[in-house]
This record gives C-alpha cells, structure tokens and sequence, in this order.
C-alpha cells in the first residue's frame, strides 16, 4: 500500500456537508483523536536529504503536547519552507534541530533527529559539537558588539584557530556569500552594530556560513526588514542553496513561493503536507493546505 493511500485511508473526508471550514475540520479531527498522518509528495521522497525527522514530538511540563509524531526529510541543498499559522509549531520544530529548545524547562521528547545520519538526540551527543556543525538566523539580527571582521570569525576563533591569513580568508569568502563584502570591506574593524538592519542581518548570515554549516536554519530572517531588505536576503537565499541546505521559518506565503524549494505545512503541531513548492501552492492535495495558503483561515 502506497504512503498516499495510508493518509487517504487515516484522514478520510467527512460526508458531503460535515466540512465547515480547514480549520474547524482539522481541529475537530485531533480533538476527536483521529490520527493525522501527512501527506508526502512522491518527489520529496527521491531527494537526497540531509536532515530526517522521526516520529519527532515534543512535550512542555510533560502534559502540553506541541508536536505531534513528526515524519520530515529535509532534501540536500535545498531551500525547505516550514509554513502554517502562528502557533502551529513552526519555529518550535526548527528550533528542535539544533536543540535550543533543551534551553527551556520542562522540556521532554519522543523520537529522534538525524543530521547526515548521526542522531542529534542521542544520550552521548555533544550539544555544543552538534550546533558547530549548523548556522542560524533569527528573527532578529543579533550582532555581537564587536567588529564586523570580528562577527564573522567568531566560530573560528572559538574553535582555536588563529593564524591570521585563514581568518581573513574566511571573512571575505563569507561576507561575500552573505552579498555583504563590497558594502563592508573598507570597514571591517569598525563595531557591526553600525550596520543598517538589513546588512546587520546578511552579517549574521554571513557569520553562520562561515564555519561552513551541514545546514542552516533561519527563523522568519526578514520579517523585521523593509521590502528592499527583504528583497536582497531572498536574493541571497536563492545563491546560496545548493552550496548549503536551507530550512526556514516563514509566515509570507509570498516569500514561500519565491524562495523555497520545497514547503511543508504544519496545523496544531502536526505536519499536513510536505512537497515541492509549485506542486503544494498550485495543486495541493490536502483541501487544509488549499483552504490556508489561499488565505481561508490562519
């Protein structure tokens, strides 16, 4: 039996007249216990990926459950757009990855992670290691106050390296795949917080790629920017998939379709559908994912 006929089976429509809406059918479905098993395009299945979810679900204080039994293959320089409305679970699942959500307390799991094979929630794995090994973009730019220069070999100087030709190699070669290095290069040792907050976020991105990441996680990156930010960050996005896997919050629709690859939409902690961008904005095949991204609730 095919992936496709099990979610056919699991989430069968009610009769004719029963939908009132994607939001009050999804809700009533997981109020009811109905088990919501995600609909996966075919050609996310044929990607090399990078990253794999595992039955992943996440508990706070033990009882409130924010993510259910998470099913994600996150394919090999791509760029993979997580969407859904405001507390879906969006940002609590990228921030999963890298285990930042270990920070809070109270904080329990079921199932794993695997970042190029290697489970990320191991009893024996090295949180400070893992997170070497990805970048992240925040919401809102975080530069350190230090110098630009400084900013971006940061990692590099925590790992010990200090011969001064490799530094300067690994600024400009990331400051330049942040589209960042023409603007910035006459002052590089002048403090990063005199950067406008477009460039002080290309800086952080820059920072991120500089230790070369397996893959890099960007919470809503320009949803603190003007259009013309905006507009330069998505440029960049779209240069640098394919040199490093992108997977990234975002509630624009419009910033989804421009900039991902792929995109996977998420409702109250559960994954909905997960396939090529065109494919899922202009052939969904879940009606929860055709009633949200045409803007029906959320």
């Amino acid at each position: 039996m095919s992936r496709t006929q099990t979610v056919m089976q699991v989430m069968e429509p009610p009769p004719q007249g029963a939908r009132v809406g994607a939001a009050a059918s999804l809700g009533d479905a997981v109020a009811q216990g109905v088990p919501l098993v995600a609909h996966v395009h075919d050609a996310t299945l044929r990607e090399p990926r990078v990253l794999e979810v595992d039955r992943f679900s996440l508990y706070y204080g033990g009882k409130a459950r924010a993510l259910w039994d998470i099913d994600l293959a996150i394919p090999k320089g791509k760029v993979t757009a997580l969407i859904g409305p405001s507390g879906c679970g969006k940002s609590t699942l990228l921030r999963s990855v890298n285990r930042l959500n270990d920070l809070i307390d109270g904080v329990r799991i079921t199932g794993d992670m695997r970042l190029n094979g290697d489970s990320i929630y191991a009893k024996d794995v090295d949180v400070i290691e893992l997170r070497k090994r990805m970048g992240m973009v925040f919401q809102k730019s975080n530069p350190f106050p230090m110098s630009i220069f400084e900013n971006v070999v940061y990692a590099l100087r925590i790992d010990g390296v200090r011969d001064r030709r490799i530094l300067e190699e690994t600024c400009e070669r990331s400051l330049r795949g942040a589209a960042l290095w023409d603007e910035v290069k006459d002052r590089l040792h002048q403090s990063a917080l005199g950067l406008s907050g477009g460039q002080q976020q290309r800086l952080c991105i820059a920072r991120a790629i500089a230790a070369e990441p397996e893959v890099l996680l960007m919470d809503e990156p320009c949803s603190a920017l003007d259009p013309i930010a905006t507009g330069r960050i998505e440029d960049l996005i779209a240069d640098l998939k394919g040199a490093y896997t992108v997977l990234m919050v975002t509630h624009n629709m419009q910033q989804a379709s421009r900039s991902s690859d792929y995109v996977a939409f998420m409702y109250l902690g559960r994954l909905v559908e997960f396939g090529p961008t065109n494919d899922v904005f202009i052939t969904p095949h879940r009606k929860e994912t055709e009633d949200y991204i045409s803007g029906r609730f959320g």
